[in-house]
């Protein structure tokens, strides 16, 4: 009776256990993903980017603020006052002087031309935070390009990886049935089971890559650790030969670049400012209007009221000497401007030079990945046909062995050229900011 309650007890934390384990992974979210749809989720939800954002919140509430400064203000104002019991004797007539409280609105407006600047500084500084906005974004969005195309590499290359390593596998198992009837020498065994310790590495190598890869990706798209990823996009329709051709022949629209927006956004800053630096010695001109009601707490007609209940006033400040103080603040902001002028000429020079270079490497890294794609179809045609050969005893195990280490390099080179390809087409795409 002992032994069953411990068999159901046992089956009963088995089926706990299956549950669970069974629950974990049907938990464990998933995402399918194209290129698109993994850079829009970036971008949805990088707080960088969320901070770029409120950047430009608080850009557009500084114009205004500055714009409101020009606007008529009005402040209101109650006041209580009370002389305890103290009365003013004027030439032998006793005035009292009860309790009071005292009502007042007062509007006014000041304006200098420095504050007409100032607003259009603010709008300046708003413009510049979009624009950086954007070029966060573009950045965000180019690091999960590289990830995405990477990840798709990775995958590719396992899978010629693993193809390969049971090719070698089943021909050593061969070798090895040989060597037991004493038709092969252990030596030839020996030289394949290297050749197959070195395919595992590489498999375990790339895969150690591909998670680091996908990982990276987690933290841009704000995911679990454990989510998994899934990519529905393939390396050949994102490796399109028209896309490439469309890049090299698309002419540089230099006011398309962010670069150049911003460069372009702060020479004009440069040059605002130094407007408001000449405007801070121009005239001021501020004007007011004050209503005052005044009710005193006390039924004594003797009461002297003095409190006009209008009042308006305007005044006019003319700054007229500085001992050279405003001018050598203007010199120091003219020379600023000059400086920002020299700088956007420089950057216009650079992102010329910059597209000229980036076309060109393109083009090479086109070439190149090309001429690597053949040679590894070769490879692996040559390697087939040596595994064909020795399995039918009309090659070595050194030949084998030799061609699977070429096959090897063939791989590697040819992912390096996928990647260089890659990363020459995003830089270019960014520049022309596609």
């Amino acid at each position: 009776m002992t032994q069953k309650i411990k068999k159901a007890a046992l089956c009963a934390l088995v089926a706990v256990a299956t549950s669970l384990s069974a629950f974990t992974v049907y938990a464990q979210e998933r995402l399918s993903l194209s290129l698109q749809q993994a850079m829009d989720l970036a971008v949805e939800r990088n707080n960088t980017l969320a901070n770029a954002a409120l950047d430009v919140r608080i850009a557009k509430a500084n114009k205004w603020a500055a714009i409101a400064a020009m606007l008529p203000q009005i402040t209101g104002s109650g006041d209580y006052s009370n002389f305890l019991g103290y009365e003013m004797d004027l030439r032998g007539m006793t005035i009292a002087m009860p309790p009071y409280v005292t009502l007042g609105l007062r509007s006014s407006i000041t304006f200098t031309p420095a504050m007409l600047v100032n607003a259009q500084i603010s709008d300046i500084s708003g413009k510049m935070s979009d624009i950086t906005l954007k070029q966060s974004e573009q950045e965000i969005t180019n690091q999960v390009k590289t990830l995405y195309l990477s990840a798709l590499v990775s995958d590719e290359v396992l899978l010629l990886l693993e193809r390969n390593l049971e090719c070698l596998q089943r021909l050593h198992e061969m070798t090895m049935t040989s060597v037991r009837v004493g038709a092969s020498e252990q030596t030839a065994a020996d030289q394949i089971a290297v050749q197959v310790a070195q395919l595992q590495n590489s498999i375990s190598s790339s895969k150690r890559a591909l998670e680091m890869t996908y990982n990276s990706m987690r933290l841009l798209l704000d995911v679990d650790v454990d989510t998994q990823i899934a990519l529905t996009d393939t390396l050949d329709r994102l490796m399109t030969l028209d896309d490439y051709m469309g890049l090299i022949g698309e002419e540089f629209d230099m006011e398309r670049n962010y670069t150049w927006q911003l460069a372009q956004k702060s020479t004009e800053l440069a040059k605002k400012q130094l407007d408001a630096t000449i405007m801070g010695s121009m005239p001021s001109l501020s004007a007011y209007h004050q209503y005052s009601y005044k009710e005193y707490l006390s039924k004594d007609a003797n009461v002297m009221n003095m409190t006009p209940p209008n009042m308006v006033g305007a005044t006019l400040s003319v700054p007229l000497f500085t001992s050279l103080q405003q001018t050598k603040k203007v010199q120091a902001a003219r020379m600023t401007y000059e400086k920002q002028k020299n700088t956007m000429h420089d950057t216009e020079q650079q992102l010329q030079v910059q597209h000229s270079q980036l076309c060109y490497n393109l083009s090479t890294a086109y070439d190149t990945y090309n001429a690597q794609k053949q040679n590894l179809e070769v490879t692996q045609r040559v390697f087939d046909n040596i595994s064909q050969r020795y399995e039918h005893g009309y090659s070595s195990a050194m030949d084998l062995t030799n061609t699977g280490t070429t096959l090897i390099n063939a791989q590697s080179t040819y992912v390096q050229s996928i990647m260089e390809f890659l990363n020459a087409r995003i830089a270019l795409e960014k520049l022309l900011n596609k």
